[in-house]
């Protein structure tokens, strides 16, 4: 069947815009005035009713499970206090009296407004309770607080000491119920697993959440870290065979060890199961922290805490031997990389490993916040893909010159120089949970580089704002790249797939200030309707 869609604003390319398509068998056949989709085969026509129209939006890095997670547990984020985080927590027990664990993430220290303005700790999440376990994520997820409770399951001896990780502790030296990296990656394990059936649930429950926020696709990591990994896979496996969704995924598998990595690779990637909505994947390394907690490697000591450099998360000469099995398997690699140390150091060890002297496998940065000239320069040289998340400027702002200084903050976030001037290839995300995966305030947050509220007047370094036209490439066709599908998907063109979004209102006139509102109206994938509000 042939469905004729006409009376548009259908954004193709840059500078080019047509009214009307036509879709055959999952994908556009046709572009055009609405007299010549008129007057082409078909019988099928639906009116778009001058509504702007964009390619469906690939978010290139999140956590979809987690997302499904987090719309279920105990909710911090925006919490503008502890007492407000204890407050909270006594009304999720109090509405769910069944729970024998509870789970909560969003906590942000920064964005405290009364009293004192830490991390969450033992005592603080005590006052919540005292009999049940209570593990609370900060927003960054790289760092956790326990209550006592939960300290008691864990069972660690005070001396405990874990690489590439912090346990804070009290003066007498117990533990303050407060991990960061690979401490709180250890310490998540008396988290409960979910069953399958819950995994399901809240998978499923965060793609209905996608598809109403426009994203047809989601490039996202959820197997995390994990020794058991079986359940997590199977249930998505399953989900996939039986379309349950039809939203595209591509795996970003993370695994810490080698000898489980390599069980995974030769159980499962080379099945003969995968095709473009339910994709083959990328490996997922962590190699330093985040910004806020003061936990991402800089060259240099932090400009408001001279005492660290932030943490290294995994040796050279583990991420060298993760680089080399990438390129002996061919399988993409992406790593998690935020200070200009992890990055610097990243692509010491991808360029060693490229056959050829080519990134022939989008091996990608994600994040990439902390840069200066040289280091965006070798990036755009070597062709090495950047995951970028604008959407933490929200944040970010507030502390970034605090965190690095101003000479680093200025070419920092460098979304216009990094794609403009360097060439690389940048591909937008929300990273959610850490933020909501809705993508328009991630790009009202790249063309403004302002705060919703609209400070600073004229942008955080303006000259790094970029157009709504990269922000859309950037987050459908560049994140396509990222995946290696770009020459059918990311584009409202011929032969490419018929996955689309119908907006509100117009996001190449409107004032960018109503960019962060836009609202999805309609989502397609391969042609058939998905979400309608």
């Amino acid at each position: 069947m042939i469905t004729k869609y006409i009376n548009g604003k259908i954004y193709v390319e840059q500078g080019r815009f047509v009214e009307a398509m036509s879709v055959e068998d999952e994908k556009i056949i046709a572009v055009g005035t609405n007299d010549e989709i008129k007057s082409s085969k078909g019988d099928t026509i639906v009116d778009l009713e001058g509504k702007t129209v964009i390619p469906g939006i690939n978010d290139s890095h999140l956590h979809l499970y987690i997302t499904g997670n987090a719309l279920a547990q105990l909710q911090l984020n925006g919490a503008r206090s502890i007492d407000e985080i204890v407050e909270r927590g006594k009304k999720y027990i109090e509405e769910n009296p069944d729970l024998s664990f509870v789970v909560g993430r969003g906590w942000n220290q920064d964005y405290f407004e009364e009293g004192e303005k830490r991390s969450v700790n033992r005592h603080d999440l005590d006052r919540i309770s005292t009999e049940v376990p209570i593990v609370a994520e900060r927003v960054c997820v790289h760092v956790i607080s326990m209550n006592t409770k939960a300290l008691e399951l864990l069972g660690w001896d005070k001396d405990k000491v874990i690489p590439g990780g912090e346990i804070y502790r009290e003066e007498d030296g117990e533990m303050l119920g407060v991990f960061t990296e690979n401490a709180a990656i250890e310490a998540r394990s008396i988290v409960p697993q979910d069953s399958e059936e819950e995994i399901e649930k809240k998978f499923l429950l965060a793609a209905d959440y996608a598809l109403k926020n426009g994203v047809t696709t989601v490039q996202s990591c959820d197997i995390m870290m994990a020794d058991h990994w079986d359940p997590m896979f199977s249930v998505i496996q399953k989900i996939y065979k039986e379309k349950k969704t039809p939203m595209r995924y591509f795996p970003q598998f993370n695994f810490n060890q080698m000898d489980t990595l390599k069980e995974y690779i030769e159980k499962y990637y080379y099945q003969d199961i995968y095709d473009d909505v339910y994709q083959k994947g990328a490996i997922k390394l962590f190699k330093d922290g985040s910004l806020g907690a003061r936990t991402a490697l800089l060259s240099k000591p932090y400009y408001d805490d001279p005492s660290t450099k932030g943490v290294e998360a995994i040796s050279k000469e583990d991420m060298d031997a993760f680089c080399a099995f990438a390129e002996e398997k061919r399988i993409p690699l992406l790593v998690h990389t935020i200070g200009d140390e992890a990055i610097r150091t990243v692509v010491d060890s991808y360029e060693k490993h490229f056959k050829d002297g080519k990134n022939s496998l989008r091996h990608t940065l994600v994040h990439c916040q902390i840069t200066d000239k040289p280091l965006m320069k070798r990036i755009g040289d070597l062709d090495i893909v950047v995951s970028y998340q604008p959407i933490f400027l929200e944040y970010d702002i507030t502390m970034m010159e605090d965190r690095v200084g101003p000479e680093l903050a200025s070419t920092s976030y460098a979304y216009h120089s990094m794609k403009n001037i360097y060439g690389a290839h940048t591909a937008y995300s929300t990273d959610s949970p850490v933020e909501d995966l809705n993508p328009f305030p991630c790009i009202f947050s790249a063309v403004t580089r302002q705060k919703t509220n609209g400070f600073p007047e004229g942008g955080f370094y303006p000259e790094e704002r970029v157009s709504v036209e990269d922000a859309i490439d950037s987050y459908t066709l560049e994140s396509a790249y990222m995946e290696g599908v770009e020459d059918r998907k990311g584009r409202l063109k011929p032969g490419y797939y018929a996955d689309f979004i119908v907006l509100d209102r117009d996001i190449f006139t409107c004032d960018p200030m109503e960019i962060k509102d836009i609202t999805v109206e309609k989502t397609f994938v391969n042609g058939a309707l998905a979400y309608e509000k």
